[in-house]
């Protein structure tokens, strides 16, 4: 024993009886949070009920019965591709009509799957309603290759254009 203390030396107390390590573990990377915090919000925003964005009446949204719900949700948040777009202001209904009956067999024959119809949102007369919105949403639900469409997001139009899912050509 009195060799084991003549080796050792003097001894003192250790309060920390841990081992600091050089080679501390990085802090993690808090990755696609930009993306989490979307998922998130898209998630709360897919809670509310089309009565709920329809009680403005300005929101447009419809699905073609057998269409799923998730189409719609990943056509609402802007996830489809837009292929091609046409601008209706200006336009009388009839030629409105007209141009958006061409625009829509020419995105067909173009093998298009999604596009943006702009129709504005018929605000510049206040003693009138407007006029091409609900047509357009009339024209829309009426056109068999038209699987879905529902109101563009702000950056695209908001509620002054649609997004517009056709279906594949046979």
């Amino acid at each position: 024993m009195a060799l084991f203390r003549e080796a050792v030396g003097e001894v003192r107390s250790v309060t920390n009886d841990r081992v600091e390590s050089e080679n501390r573990p990085a802090v993690p990377l808090v990755r696609h949070s930009e993306q989490d915090e979307k998922s998130v919000m898209d998630s709360l925003l897919d809670d509310l009920s089309e009565a709920d964005l329809l009680e403005t009446g300005e929101h447009l949204s419809y699905t073609q019965p057998g269409v799923q719900r998730s189409v719609l949700r990943k056509l609402k948040s802007g996830r489809y591709s837009l292929q091609s777009e046409i601008d209706l202001h200006g336009l009388t209904v009839n030629e409105a009509r007209q141009e958006l009956s061409d625009f829509l067999r020419a995105a067909q024959e173009r093998r298009h799957l999604c596009v943006r119809v702009i129709h504005g949102k018929g605000r510049k007369q206040a003693d009138r309603s407007p006029r091409l919105k609900p047509a357009v949403n009339q024209w829309l639900q009426r056109n068999k290759q038209v699987l879905a469409f529902c109101s563009a997001r702000v950056n695209d139009g908001g509620t002054g254009a649609v997004y517009v899912l056709l279906k594949r050509p046979a």
